[in-house]
């Protein structure tokens, strides 16, 4: 079978090609540009707990030794502080790391991946589909014919792929725009971001009353400073006069020495593509959505993007096309991605002075305070990670469903198991793989040889109904998880979203559930013409 065509070699696009080799599926990546990244340190990226971990199963890399996982989180108004937030080691936190790195890490885990082809200098100019496939062609020197059974389109903000398939693509033009640095400097605070409102030395000029700071390794920082409305332009001898009030400002002396390594201008757009599939094409990153204002990040989306489109394409790759499958992916991330644009712009007046949220949050600059925090650290409705509740992939009716504290359809919690092998791993080690992960509550397994266990109590007719699924499953013990009662089942998608949890071994609920969560039964007249609409 033809391998799948991904348009653009960014990080979503080298995190697609990386996921796709890892459920044995070949991938050509087409690469407009000659095959590597400029180094900008000023454009980086906040990932959450479980973006990072995706990236590191794909790169075989730790990110704390290229990016700095926070340690705490500080929130100051004036002079004082509002709220401070510290991260203990075990716990999760942003990991912030310069996109450049990021890029670097995948193509190296590209190039020992012998699945995955690069194709430099290959500009795309048109796509043709047919009912077997997708042809693209290329022009550049190495321009040629590329056949390929899927097409993923992660070209970014000006995507070829969005607009040779006519999708539109509409939304708000600069919804905020921020000045940026990049610079090594020592501040009063290690490896803990800060979030800045209305400090007490700002002057006149095209700042607004906002500066953010993220920690970079080996003593670097990224400062952002909010810009008013407008298009005033900010000069290199403004920004620097900024950049030392800021730094004086913070360290209640002179300012500090520093070395500035890179600077620039964000501007915030927010788009949502009205299609994310066409056909055997589909959309994925900057190509399908823009967003970022008040802490979300872009990039954490897209690497999402990736990790639900590459399950299903791979399903779809090894055991033929399910349309359901396949049409998924466009209803629950589009609606994730819908519902936190929807947020961001409901807080965006109350927060920046037009007072839209005084019925909600009474005018207080700590209800604002948290909508902030929220956003950049990835919590509530600004920042947290989607759940897939109203997916089309949801088992309904299952007579044996318990709650537990993640919510169906959300991220499950990373915690220690015991594999099929006697190891003992992490849950999100297992995932990306193609597979459905069944993982049975066992409170005591963890200090029993497996032997002893195995094939006891509910173990050997759990391991009966596993098999006996429509799809590719894992069974995994672990001794507890948050909420979820002694003998309990989950089962969660190869993405890392539970799917449900059941009371006790329920073959007939399992398998509803599985069935359910593949795409189940095509009705007549239904999918099969969904994606092209």
């Amino acid at each position: 079978m033809d391998p799948v065509i991904i348009v653009g070699a960014g990080p979503v696009g080298l995190t697609l090609a990386l996921a796709l080799a890892r459920q044995e599926v070949p991938t050509v990546v087409l690469d407009e540009g000659p095959g590597k990244e400029e180094p900008r340190p000023a454009r980086t990226a906040v990932l959450r707990p479980d973006t990072a971990a995706l990236l590191e199963r794909l790169t075989g890399t730790a990110l704390d030794h290229h990016g700095v996982r926070w340690t705490g989180w500080r929130s100051m108004r004036r002079r004082q502080v509002v709220s401070e937030i510290a991260f203990a080691p075990d716990e999760p936190a942003p990991v912030h790391i310069a996109q450049h790195v990021i890029s670097g890490l995948l193509r190296a885990a590209a190039a020992d991946q012998p699945l995955v082809e690069i194709a430099a200098d290959s500009r795309l100019d048109s796509i043709e589909q047919e009912p077997s496939g997708v042809t693209a062609h290329t022009r550049g020197p190495n321009g040629t014919y590329w056949r390929g059974s899927y097409l993923a389109g992660c070209d970014g903000t000006r995507s070829t792929v969005r607009k040779l398939q006519d999708i539109r693509f509409p939304g708000r033009t600069a919804v905020e725009r921020h000045a940026v640095a990049a610079l090594r400097t020592e501040l009063p605070w290690t490896d803990q971001a800060l979030l800045h409102r209305m400090p007490p030395w700002r002057s006149s000029g095209p700042f607004a009353g906002e500066v953010t700071a993220r920690p970079l390794p080996d003593g670097a920082w990224r400062l952002d400073w909010l810009l008013p409305p407008g298009k005033d332009l900010v000069t290199p001898e403004l920004l620097v006069a900024r950049i030392r009030e800021t730094l004086a400002g913070w360290t209640d002396d002179a300012t500090p020495a520093y070395d500035l390594l890179d600077t620039g201008v964000h501007t915030v757009h927010h788009r949502l593509a009205r299609r994310w599939r066409d056909g055997r094409v589909f959309l994925a990153g900057d190509a399908a959505h823009l967003l970022g204002a008040l802490g979300t990040q872009g990039l954490d989306e897209g690497l999402r993007d990736a990790d639900n489109l590459a399950w299903k394409l791979a399903s779809a790759w090894h055991h033929g096309p399910h349309e359901a499958l396949l049409d998924s992916y466009q209803a629950e991330r589009r609606a994730v991605v819908a519902a936190r644009l929807r947020a961001t712009d409901q807080a965006l007046p109350g927060l920046r002075g037009g007072g839209g949220l005084r019925h909600i949050v009474p005018g207080t600059a700590r209800g604002h305070d948290a909508l902030l925090t929220d956003g950049h650290l990835g919590r509530g409705a600004l920042g947290a990670p989607g759940a897939y509740t109203a997916s089309p992939l949801a088992p309904r009716h299952l007579q044996g469903e318990i709650p537990v504290d993640t919510p169906r359809g959300a991220p499950v919690t990373d915690v220690q198991v015991t594999a099929e092998d006697g190891s003992f791993v992490r849950l999100r080690d297992r995932l990306g793989r193609g597979t459905l992960l069944v993982l049975l509550i066992a409170p005591g397994t963890g200090v029993w040889d497996r032997k002893h266990w195995v094939s006891a109590g509910v173990m050997p007719r759990l391991a009966a109904a596993v098999t006996a699924l429509p799809h590719p499953a894992e069974l995994l013990v672990a001794e507890s998880y948050p909420g979820a009662p002694a003998h309990s089942v989950l089962l969660v998608r190869p993405d890392g979203h539970l799917v449900t949890a059941l009371t006790g071994v329920r073959p007939a609920d399992l398998y509803a559930a599985a069935e359910a969560t593949v795409g189940g039964a095509v009705e007549e007249g239904v999918g099969v013409e969904a994606g092209v609409r």
